[in-house]
């Protein structure tokens, strides 16, 4: 079981309305994991979990959710085989088979990271909603997968799968994908492939229906690449549909200053993704600005991963064991403003990670958030276009 609550506050709105919003969210996830060894055929695995999800208060800044959200849905539901020692010349679970109710990532989420996003009553009239939790994202899992990993995790190894997504503001989007990677002890160098198969017509915008036929590729890479303390990742993607090409791409590299006291990491990044690009099945991946850039900006005010371009710089250090501390910061920088909003921005957060006891996570965060525009002048924060001051707290509860 684990648990998850979030106390939150934004002194500006994005969704036409003036005044501020304070809200909770909160969700239980509870259910059963196992494996079982199969007398040296492998191991069989599985899951089967539920979750309880709701949103109190305002609703969030951005409107997706009115505060009246709750509901209780089959999250997991999958079962899969690892060959184990069967066939060496794959490696150690050089085959895994799974199919059902799952997370599926490609890489490191750039593309797809799971089903996450989580709509309220909010737009649409409610048609959207999927029961609240908005910010905590409290369900990831595709309705229906059949994922088969071959190769283990070094050397050679790659991925082929078909996923059907039931989020109505994905469109229920159906694809399949394929990855080739390539890792050794300096990194991983992979390529990507996804194939748009159908979406449904009744939830799929104009720009939704180009992922029926559309094929995204990528070239992606992540490792030290052979120097300690050093990470480094990049991945550059371009996608093929209807209306043309689309591109998007980032390169990072941050270093670890090990021998330091509180051994501070500082790492950049530069994002850009072209006008129509398409975000897909992005999501919070390893930590906070990843891929949600900036906690106002990415969950809230825009740009949502499409025509911008993101300057980030980030500082971690860990004061103690069960204690980091965290500064983001963000750049936001439009790339065409004609017949689109200007959400040029700076954004600055600093939260708190602290591991208090086995089971109790707490993480408060304070963001800063300023846009060069408001609502009246191409922007969308409503109330002109001052410093927003965003601040949270989220208790996460594993047991």
């Amino acid at each position: 079981m684990t648990a998850v609550f979030g106390h939150f506050n934004s002194r500006k709105n994005y969704d036409g309305t003036s005044g501020g919003s304070t809200w909770r969210e909160g969700f239980i996830k509870y259910g059963l994991s196992g494996d079982q060894a199969l007398g040296g055929n492998g191991t069989a695995y599985g899951a089967f979990a539920l979750l309880s999800s709701a949103t109190w208060g305002d609703g969030d800044p951005s409107g997706n959710a009115l505060g009246s959200e709750r509901t209780t849905k089959i999250e997991d539901a999958y079962l899969g085989w690892r060959s184990g020692d069967l066939f060496p010349a794959l490696g150690k679970d050089g085959i895994d088979m799974s199919g059902g109710r799952q997370v599926v990532k490609l890489g490191r989420g750039f593309l797809i990271n799971d089903d996450g996003l989580n709509l309220g009553k909010g737009p649409a009239d409610g048609r959207l909603n999927r029961g609240g939790a908005y910010y905590l994202a409290a369900r990831h899992a595709f309705d229906r997968t059949a994922v088969l990993r071959l190769g283990g995790q070094d050397g050679l190894h790659g991925s082929l799968m078909w996923l059907k997504s039931d989020n109505r503001v994905q469109a229920e989007t159906e694809l399949a994908a394929g990855t080739l990677d390539y890792t050794a002890r300096a990194g991983t160098l992979g390529l990507t492939w996804v194939h748009g198969i159908d979406v449904n017509e009744q939830w799929a915008s104009d720009f939704q229906r180009q992922r029926k036929g559309m094929n995204v590729y990528s070239v992606r890479g992540e490792g030290d690449g052979g120097i300690q303390n050093v990470s480094l990742a990049f991945e550059y993607a371009w996608q093929d549909k209807d209306a043309g090409p689309e591109k998007a791409w980032y390169g990072e590299a941050g270093y670890t200053f090990a021998d330091t006291t509180w051994r501070p990491k500082v790492s950049y990044r530069y994002t850009r993704y072209s006008q129509q690009w398409d975000a897909l099945f992005t999501g919070f991946s390893m930590g906070y600005g990843t891929w949600f850039q900036g906690e106002v900006a990415g969950n809230f005010a825009g740009p949502f991963n499409t025509n911008t371009r993101i300057q980030h710089v980030g500082l971690k250090a860990s004061p103690l064991e069960n204690l980091t501390l965290g500064v983001l910061y963000f750049d936001y920088d439009t790339l065409r403003k004609r017949n689109a909003l200007n959400l040029d921005a700076r954004e600055l957060d600093m939260y708190l990670e602290w591991a208090v006891n086995p089971h109790l996570i707490a993480t408060p965060l304070v963001g800063v958030y300023q846009p060069k525009q408001d609502s009246t002048s191409g922007g969308n924060q409503v109330g002109g276009n001052g410093t927003n001051l965003y601040s949270q707290l989220t208790l996460i509860m594993p047991f």
